[in-house]
């Protein structure tokens, strides 16, 4: 390593953490991810988690007049002390002095950490980042996941932020940056940015810092090298489609799913002459035959499906479609990340709607995409054009809302087993659809590629329309409302919420009876709950 206090240049045998710095990149125009170089040595970048991570003595700031310290940005002094420190070497009060002196008279910038986050913004005469006299930091191998942080619960809270937050604050929250472009110091660095010399975001379309931390943690929790977040879990899975499935290809797709993805496959990508297949989610042979009868791109599918949270056999399909050249997508909403790990068992792409369990409290519209590198990139420079970008406040949101995303979701699935037993023993309920009871038809599968079977559960009522509207209506703890996945409980008829444009021939053919409840459990007590619907059941 080097720094360059003249022209010269010193060596800087400076150190680094022992768990550096979630990985992370800048975005490029086109979509993809980089680092910036220059020779043989990486700049690093002003925001972002691969930044390199000095350490300094814990009275070094207290040394410093109040002019150094605010000066001490223009100047090496930071690493100076740093390198002398990280090496054990005492740093001479002659050395010291002359440390400070350079600080409050020199203009060249230089790296310095602020908490646990840094920033450099290095450049030479002419504002750029690859003159003589930029500091350059050898590039260093990222680790994903540090040591200290071992479970889903602390990746959740703690993943995107601790030790890596590209955003240099000493606060424990992510500030939210609300910009909607960012500024070139000169027009040098404007050129140095376009021929990826210098990071940056550009504009808000491409990126935000508060945003980024997001998209790290939910990577983090997945096993993806990349996510991009998007302003809602439709967009995610819309962009995502308009992206990997080319104008004349073929998605095979699953009868039980979201309608609005469902209208989208059926009415909106055969204007570019793209067709589909529909299987049973359980139709192996269904699977196989349109693979071998359709050059296929595509295979997109919710596990647990929604309403009737059938499964996916993520590892077989994801074999036989790899064997054909097609990709495969898992919409892993209902599941969530700690229930379910979708890249693990072999599919290439997961999506969630972030408004659902993500999020978690019914306050915010996102989605996100994750996956390799390779393919989120190509989603991301779809994105860019189309736009739906999300914004850093419901980032924010999101970032918030997913600290308790292991509590909240322990408790979602504690809840909804419960109830589902119960329900399930009740005269008045004549069908209970939940993965964790040995009567659905994937109950095995299930328990082989899920470590929980999430908050909702559907179930049909004994009786007609009028006796499940009598049922719901008679409830008090659960909103009616679509969406799901937040800490209130929530409940509907899908036939009426839905699908209520349908003639009720119609929806039989999507398997939608008119008796048909989805009930989203929250973080009430279950006592609440049970008594709650064991009475709405005796007022029918």
């Amino acid at each position: 390593m080097a720094i360059s206090t003249s022209a010269s240049r010193v060596s800087l045998p400076s150190q680094c953490r022992s768990d550096p710095a979630f990985s992370g990149a800048t975005p490029r125009p086109n979509g993809a991810r980089f680092s910036p170089k220059l020779g043989h040595a990486s700049v690093k970048r002003p925001f972002g988690t691969s930044s390199l991570i000095l350490r300094f003595p814990p009275n070094f700031v207290r040394q410093l007049s109040n002019k150094a310290r605010r000066n001490c940005s223009n100047i090496g002094v930071a690493q100076i002390v740093a390198a002398s420190w990280s090496n054990n070497q005492p740093l001479s009060s002659a050395a010291e002095g002359k440390a400070v002196e350079a600080a409050s008279s020199s203009a060249v910038s230089a790296p310095i950490s602020v908490g646990e986050d840094v920033v450099n913004s290095s450049k030479n005469s002419l504002g750029c980042c690859n003159g003589s006299d930029s500091v350059q930091f050898e590039a260093m191998e990222n680790v994903r996941k540090p040591s200290f942080l071992s479970g889903d619960g602390s990746l959740a809270i703690h993943a995107g932020e601790r030790l890596g937050r590209g955003i240099v604050t000493d606060a424990i929250t992510t500030p939210v940056v609300n910009t909607s472009a960012y500024f070139f110091k000169k027009t040098a660095q404007l050129i140095d940015f376009k021929e990826k010399r210098h990071a940056s975001f550009e504009y808000g379309r491409y990126g935000n810092p508060t945003t980024e931390v997001l998209e790290e943690k939910i990577s983090q929790l997945e096993g993806a090298e990349s996510t991009l977040i998007l302003a809602s879990g439709m967009c995610a899975s819309t962009v995502m489609m308009l992206a990997l499935v080319p104008a004349g290809g073929h998605i095979i797709t699953t009868t039980d799913c979201y309608r609005k993805t469902r209208i989208f496959i059926e009415t909106f990508l055969p204007k570019m002459g793209i067709t589909a297949s529909v299987i049973d989610p359980a139709d192996i042979a269904g699977l196989e035959s349109a693979l071998d009868n359709h050059k296929v791109s595509l295979f997109f599918t919710e596990s647990p499906t929604n309403p009737f949270l059938r499964c996916v056999d993520i590892e077989l399909v994801s074999k036989l479609c790899h064997a054909k050249g097609a990709l495969v997508c898992i919409d892993g909403t209902f599941a969530t990340p700690l229930n379910q790990k979708a890249l693990a068992l072999g599919a290439d792409i997961v999506v969630h709607s972030a408004t659902k369990y993500l999020g978690g409290h019914n306050d915010v519209l996102a989605g996100c995409v994750s996956g390799s590198t390779e393919i989120v990139s190509q989603v991301r420079n779809i994105h860019h054009v189309l736009g739906g970008t999300l914004n850093p406040n419901a980032a924010y949101l999101i970032i918030r809302g997913m600290k308790t995303l292991k509590l909240r979701v322990q408790q979602q699935n504690s809840t909804a087993q419960r109830m589902a037993e119960v329900l399930e023993a009740h005269p008045k309920v004549k069908h209970v659809y939940y993965p964790g009871l040995q009567s659905h038809p994937e109950h095995e599968l299930a328990k082989k590629q899920m470590t929980g079977f999430g908050g909702v559960v559907s179930f049909e009522v004994d009786g007609d329309i009028t006796t499940t509207i009598k049922f719901i209506d008679s409830l008090k703890i659960p909103y009616i409302a679509p969406s799901f996945g937040g800490c209130e409980s929530i409940v509907d008829q899908p036939a009426i919420m839905s699908y209520w444009d349908l003639s009720q021939s119609e929806r039989a053919k999507y398997g939608i009876m008119d008796t048909l409840v989805r009930f989203s459990f929250g973080v009430e007590d279950y006592e609440d709950l049970e008594a709650d619907v064991l009475q709405a059941l005796e007022a029918i």
